[in-house]
């Protein structure tokens, strides 16, 4: 798909010829924020040149907006690696044209698009914030508007001394949280509330006032962005359970060209000493798959070898994950593989922090 496509301009407070309001672009993929409720109550997408009709509040911003909308709206549960790549590019194209970006995206798999999207964009300077919506606008109680408006606020706010960009990197904002981009995972699906930060805090809150928690945002040497374009798609998550069986695991890791797999294992990293499971591993890593070993449990960390039940891992060639998240895992594993590089540096790269999605120790 080029990257060409038309924009919309959308009417709002500031002057168009005011070089000084910010200018952001709003990007539409798809999900439950694009749909209303036509006459006859069915929930169809959204006709965009009508946006402000829908959500009249836009008018009042002092900023500059225009708004992509993809040809065909995404599902996003029908998301995939080639339609991340498609998003890096199009923000890639506008880059120089825009003080910040906003993504409009289906809850589903927003928080693998966010952790996608963050490896994909290297030396990121702007914001790129994802949201959506739980509940169509038009709805009673529909939380579109709220989430839009801040997340525009957010991809427009600057310091207040030092006037640089507040968010100069991917973050994922909803339900009055913002979150980044590689800690994101949803955990809700009735409720507003729909994603938590895992192992790390909030990047901001928005109460009264929309509060930036500074010291949580990485702030990086200026540098060129670097718009990524090689995804490798070979590879798998296996999670662990009590009872999984031989046939299951050998089935996984024995994939025809399989390059990478996550690893779900239980506490801090553990998993079966039974032989033949070792014996799987060992097969699975000599032939050339990365393994990453991630935690099942929401807080904590992967540390390899601290019980019996973890300490063949490294020798077999698993690579400890430390605390990121499995959205965050297989990302970085489609990403890091795509790179092509040698088996020590995509060692090295798949176990250090490369977007903020490891902790320090």
């Amino acid at each position: 798909m080029p990257t060409n496509l038309p924009l919309l301009t959308l009417p709002t407070a500031a002057d168009a010829t005011d070089a000084t309001a910010p200018r952001l672009l709003i990007l539409y993929t798809g999900g439950t924020v694009g749909m209303v409720i036509n006459e006859r109550q069915e929930l169809v997408p959204m006709h965009f040149e009508k946006l402000d009709s829908q959500l009249p509040e836009l008018r009042q911003l002092p900023y500059r907006l225009e708004l992509l909308a993809l040809p065909q709206p995404i599902d996003s549960s029908n998301v995939t690696p080639a339609n991340w790549l498609l998003l890096a590019r199009l923000i890639g194209h506008h880059y120089a044209h825009f003080d910040g970006f906003v993504v409009l995206h289906g809850t589903d798999t927003m928080a693998y698009s966010a952790a996608a999207l963050s490896f994909l964009l290297e030396h990121l300077g702007k914001p790129v914030v994802f949201t959506g919506a739980q509940v169509p606008v038009g709805r009673t109680r529909s939380d579109a508007a709220r989430n839009l408006l801040t997340a525009l606020e957010i991809a427009a706010a600057r310091h207040p001394r030092a006037h640089t960009v507040r968010l100069p990197e991917v973050g994922l904002f909803f339900n009055d949280v913002l979150i980044r981009g590689t800690r994101a995972k949803k955990v809700e699906s009735q409720q507003f509330a729909a994603f938590k930060s895992e192992n790390y805090p909030p990047l901001a809150r928005a109460g009264i006032n929309l509060d930036f928690n500074d010291k949580s945002i990485r702030l990086l040497p200026a540098a060129r962005l670097h718009v990524h374009q090689q995804l490798e798609e070979k590879v798998a998550v296996l999670r662990l359970f009590p009872g999984i069986t031989e046939a299951v695991v050998g089935a996984v890791l024995g994939v025809p060209g399989l390059r990478g797999c996550v690893l779900e294992t239980y506490g801090s990293g553990n998993a079966p000493t039974a032989p033949w499971f070792l014996d799987c591993l060992a097969k699975a890593c000599a032939s050339g798959v990365y393994i990453l070993n991630v935690s099942q449990c929401e807080e904590g960390r992967v540390v390899q070898g601290r019980y019996e039940t973890s300490a063949h891992l490294t020798d077999l060639g698993v690579i400890g994950g430390d605390d990121i998240t499995t959205e965050a895992a297989i990302t970085k594993l489609m990403f890091v593989l795509g790179l092509g590089r040698g088996e020590a540096e995509t060692r090295h790269l798949l176990s250090h922090d490369l977007r903020g999605e490891i902790s320090p120790v």
